[in-house]
């Protein structure tokens, strides 16, 4: 009996033995991965995650290699064609922006069915010690050789290195293994940065490429251009977050040397496997684009890294920006040579020149309007077209700059163009904004692409606008009774659930783009008429379209964007829609829209690029020499990104009306990386600003040509400047520093306007005022902004350092410019309470990202 059971237990022992050599593991505190060899190969057996002090299962571990071969080139031309949930061909030819990113994304290549797939296991495995593992494949076509190894410093990270050498000639694209596959089902959310977001598979390619309404169900392939972050993430439903974040400096440069390369594909990202399996995944290089192109005996060598984690997307994606790819370390890079507010005199003069402002006046029915020049693309134009852009700033400036050219000269016509554009007769479209632009030669109004009516264009152009200018003129009759007849159209149009209609044929007056729901923040403008008419019934109605569309936008990661031009490609609407829930907060004090709008601000992160890693190298960029970080993408938005947006072509934009709601952001919830890209949007981005003028130019792709056919942005980039300034003091001072805000600016973003009511300034009443040359600061990464005391008899000088880093300067007062009183006696630093010797030029010292306010009196 004794020898019977000594030979079960050397069976036993040997057998364990067996299973031991058969497989190997890689664990530390977070992680445990486990390979068993089989018939197969070496297959991911077990993945774990130590959660709540136990180890949980991840989805479905794999562990499978792909390899893409061809012999020939892969075709340019579209492999698929689609159509829309109303059975419509797709891609409408009337965009024609559109038609060539569109045929683009669906070739064999973008669809990822080009080439040959090739799927397998490594045939033998290595153990190098506790922390690494070695695979190796080989096959007729190529050797394979790769490297697992888990993180150091990042416990939830493994880091993985990639080897093939081909042997044969040909296009080759070797895929991130699938380290686990996600079951359907079990999604709780996904996300493809700049692309899509959503919690569930969509299976119109129209919705889900295209507007990125949802997870597409093809394996598609996503380019560098438009991923603001490198960085595919799945959120399980146990709430384990999973993603594939490319090594820094594997995707295109956008400028790599002297010219733009922005379009250049070197690497491809998926959020499916080649088999449709839900698993975030690398292609490198990508099948048929440079790079992929291999003789015999030619190697791939790239890196990547898995990264695991207990909690939402968002964290995924904050370390992939921070940790990897150190957003916030080159923060410190940016160093300005111009200040903001030195840019924000210098447009006050190009805007009230009427050669660069490109000022127009017109008649229009018996009045006399006024607007600027819009040489950019609108249906039925011929180079007559003419805007106005953000009425917000205009007041805002005309009156706490006292200039009295803007008072008289511009806003009385802005104001007519303003009255000229409402439609007033009785009628379907009584109330509405008939058009954006005017165009002169035809004298009508239009929107951007098309003879129709959308009821974001009421909300935008009159409800927004003139609701900014009664916070100016709260007298103003006349503007009352147009935004009580704008609003009573808003209700008229709202559809019971709270929703309303993206357009209506001008001349049929029946719905159109019935493809995609109106996923835009139409509600504000019943906000906006609540708050100046005080009615509770625009309230009312505001809230059940805020409902509808957190329901139907923020709760799914839906959106649409407001560019006609672009078919609505989700765009700056969203940072909009955040701010517009955070201001229907402060109306209600109702959590649910402070949430959402926390919601929705965190999505719109995934706008804002932070790849490539900015550094010193120096490019030439139309022979000026400059510095990578001068010209970088990281910290700029998009106007619009995604498969159909501009961001394709142009880059980024400059306009950066996203960076006041940041900072209110992270003040609301402490995520840093709100206050991190606002101020990469905001500073240093000098090599885009023209010397003569001090605009910005628009898109990223133009460099410093300023404004160029859009002379209109001078206001939208006062806007944004003096919104973005008075959230940093408000938030540096710890709000002992407060303006009244306005309202949103239509169309590009979520600043809002401001000085239409006296703030407060460490418990004094001030009002804001911009004036030239009282402040002259020898340190451009100084800025200062000025509020005078409603008595009258004091001034305050607020000074923020633009940077993370100590600095000083000097600050020359010229306090005639503002008509003090003759008797101006002391100078009181309230950030610090003490007095200092009154002086004509003061010495200033800040900390990094510091504040100090002068009060003189």
């Amino acid at each position: 009996m004794k020898k019977n059971c000594l030979i079960i237990v050397c069976c036993q022992l040997l057998f364990a033995v067996a299973i031991k050599a058969q497989t190997i593991t890689l664990a530390n505190k977070q992680l445990r991965m486990e390979w068993l060899q089989t018939k197969d190969g070496w297959k991911i057996n077990n993945l774990q995650f130590f959660i709540n002090q136990k180890w949980q299962q991840v989805a479905r571990p794999s562990g499978e290699y792909t390899l893409l071969y061809t012999t020939e080139q892969p075709s340019d031309s579209a492999a698929m064609q689609f159509k829309m949930v109303t059975g419509k061909a797709w891609p409408d030819t009337v965009y024609h922006y559109q038609l060539k990113i569109w045929q683009q994304a669906s070739t064999a290549v973008a669809l990822n069915t080009a080439g040959q797939a090739f799927h397998f296991y490594p045939a033998s495995a290595r153990q190098i010690s506790a922390n690494e593992v070695v695979f190796t494949y080989s096959s007729p076509l190529a050797n394979m050789t790769a490297t697992w190894k888990l993180d150091e410093q990042y416990a939830g990270d493994v880091q993985v290195k990639m080897q093939l050498e081909c042997k044969k000639n040909g296009y080759y694209s070797l895929s991130s293994p699938s380290a686990i596959t996600v079951d359907k089902q079990d999604m709780a959310w996904a996300v493809m940065p700049g692309y899509f977001q959503g919690k569930e598979m969509q299976k119109n390619m129209v919705l889900s490429y295209a507007y990125g309404q949802g997870v597409p169900e093809m394996p598609v392939l996503y380019r560098e251009r438009c991923a603001s972050s490198f960085c595919p993430i799945i959120t399980t439903k146990e709430n384990i977050s999973f993603a594939v974040i490319p090594d820094p400096g594997l995707g295109r440069d956008p400028w790599a040397n002297d010219h733009i390369t922005h379009q250049t594909w070197q690497l491809a990202l998926s959020h499916q496997n080649r088999r449709s399996s839900l698993s975030p995944t690398v292609y490198y290089p990508v099948l048929g684009e440079p790079g992929s192109l291999k003789k015999q005996g030619d190697h791939i060598n790239y890196g990547f890294r898995y990264s695991f984690n207990q909690g939402k997307w968002y964290e995924v994606l904050t370390h992939a920006v921070n940790d990897i790819y150190d957003f916030k370390r080159t923060l410190a890079l940016r160093k300005n040579t111009q200040s903001l507010t030195s840019r924000v005199e210098e447009m006050h003069h190009y805007l009230c020149d009427r050669t660069t402002s490109l000022w127009n006046t017109e008649e229009y029915n018996g009045l006399k309007i006024g607007g600027q020049s819009y040489l950019g693309g609108v249906v039925g134009s011929n180079r007559d077209a003419i805007k106005n852009a953000d009425y917000g700033a205009m007041w805002m400036l005309a009156n706490t700059s006292g200039d009295k050219y803007l008072q008289d000269s511009v806003l009385p016509l802005a104001l007519n163009f303003k009255l000229a554009q409402q439609q007033t007769t009785p009628g379907f479209f009584q109330g509405a904004a008939m058009g954006q632009y005017y165009l002169s030669k035809s004298k009508t109004f239009r929107e951007e692409w098309g003879d129709f009516v959308e009821p974001v264009s009421l909300t935008y152009y009159v409800m927004l606008d003139i609701g900014n200018i009664l916070l100016f003129e709260p007298g103003n009759d006349t503007l009352k009774k147009r935004l009580a007849l704008g609003a009573s159209l808003l209700l008229n149009w709202q559809k019971p659930d709270g929703s309303w209609e993206v357009a209506y044929d001008r001349h049929t007056q029946q719905p159109l783009f019935t493809d995609i729901k109106d996923l835009r923040p139409t509600f504000y403008g019943l906000m906006v008429a609540y708050r100046i008419l005080k009615d509770e019934k625009y309230l009312t109605a505001a809230k059940r379209g805020a409902d509808w569309f957190i329901q139907n936008a923020v709760n799914k990661g839906h959106f649409i964007g407001v560019c006609g031009d672009a078919r609505y490609a989700p765009d700056f609407a969203t940072a909009q829609s955040a701010q517009a829930l955070l201001d229907l907060y402060d109306l209600t004090h109702d959590k649910k829209y402070q949430e959402a709008a926390i919601s929705t601000a965190r999505m719109y992160l995934t706008s804002i690029y932070t790849q490539p890693v900015p550094s010193e190298k120096i490019k030439l960029v139309n022979g000026i020499e400059r510095k990578d970080w001068q010209i970088s993408q990281a910290g700029l938005s998009f106007e619009h990104g995604g498969i159909i947006g501009s961001a394709n072509g142009a880059g980024p934009i400059m306009l950066c009306s996203h960076a006041g709601m940041f900072v209110r952001m992270f003040q609301l919830t402490g995520d840093s990386l709100f206050i991190e890209m606002a101020r990469a949007a905001a500073i240093g981005r000098d090599a885009f600003v023209d010397q003569k003028t001090s605009v910005a130019s628009y898109y990223w792709s133009t460099m410093n040509k300023g404004a160029g056919p859009y002379p209109h942005h001078a206001w939208w980039q006062i806007g944004w400047i003096t919104d973005y300034l008075l959230s940093e003091a408000q938030l540096r001072s710890g709000n002992k520093i407060t303006f009244a805000r306005g309202f949103i600016t239509p169309k590009v973003g979520p600043h809002e306007s401001y000085g239409f009511t006296p703030g407060r300034i460490y418990g004094k009443e001030a009002n804001l005022i911009h004036q030239q040359g009282v402040i002259k600061c020898n340190n451009p990464n100084i800025e200062y902004m000025l509020a005078r005391g409603t008595d009258a008899k004091s001034l305050f000088v607020i000074l923020l350092n633009d940077t993370g880093e100590p600095l000083k300067g000097q600050v020359k007062l010229n306090l005639d410019k503002v008509k003090m009183p003759a008797n101006v006696q002391a100078i009181t630093e309230l950030t610090a309470n003490k007095q200092l010797e009154p002086a004509a030029e003061l010495d200033v010292a800040l900390d990094g990202y510091g504040i100090k306010v002068w009060m003189i009196h």
